[in-house]
């Protein structure tokens, strides 16, 4: 079995999807981890004296909480930080259909269009991106030069975006998706937060994130998106549940 998340920045795959990645890395599931920006443009810069530098320790930053939640593959693409709204949409489908077809999961994750609880533009680009590379995934018709060179197409079974049963005041306001889906992620919190914490040149960040799951974090929210086969959505608890190998 083969869980794959989509995100917008280094820290994202600790933050949004940590739970659920150390949960099913329990289980005996490969998980994938592609994220769309080295986060150069972060207001959190560390000891970085440029966006260069800047990028490259939040790569290694990556790596590290990609170990933490014993990740099998992650990889940082090199999409602008704060700019995907401007990026190419085919190129950027493009690269994340080659890596559905390569990897092959059976479960995608990514965030919700409204991006996330933040409304981040990064993160409902990522979201829009990441959706239609699971649809197009599956087509003959969609990058034809990828099958040419030895993909086959790939329908995933699952699409999920991430939500939450809040809002933030202080910022615009969003439309989270309703939950379909409640994750226990009680025994993975303090991993979590240690693969947050990887992102040292985030510390500022450190102490609110591990005081707000230490004490609403026993949860991942998730938004059941799309599926391979017609169905009605039921409440789930695994997001697993109904997948065939």
């Amino acid at each position: 079995m083969k869980l794959m998340a989509i995100t917008a920045h280094p820290d994202d795959e600790a933050g949004a999807f940590g739970g659920a990645l150390l949960h099913y890395h329990a289980r005996g599931v490969e998980t994938s981890v592609i994220c769309l920006t080295p986060g150069q443009a972060a207001t959190h810069r560390g000891p970085a004296r440029s966006d260069e530098e800047l990028a490259a320790l939040r790569r290694a930053e990556f790596a590290a909480s990609c170990r933490i939640l014993h990740v099998d593959h992650g990889e940082v693409l090199d999409y602008p930080d704060g700019g995907l709204v401007r990026a190419d949409l085919a190129a950027v489908v493009g690269d994340l259909t080659e890596r559905i077809r390569t990897i092959r999961p059976h479960v995608i994750l990514t965030m919700g269009p409204e991006g996330a609880v933040t409304g981040h533009l990064d993160h409902s680009m990522a979201s829009l991106f990441a959706t239609l590379a699971y649809h197009w995934a599956g087509r003959r018709d969609r990058f034809p030069e990828q099958l040419e060179a030895g993909l086959e197409p790939h329908r995933t079974q699952k699409l999920y975006y991430s939500t939450a049963a809040f809002t933030l005041p202080e910022r615009p306001p969003v439309s989270p998706p309703p939950c379909s889906a409640t994750l226990a992620i009680g025994p993975w919190v303090e991993g979590k937060i240690a693969a947050f914490q990887a992102h040292a040149t985030q510390a500022p960040l450190w102490e609110a994130f591990a005081r707000s799951m230490r004490r609403f974090g026993d949860k991942e929210l998730y938004h059941l998106a799309a599926v391979s086969a017609p169905s009605v959505a039921e409440a789930e608890s695994d997001l697993l549940e109904g997948v065939s190998v």
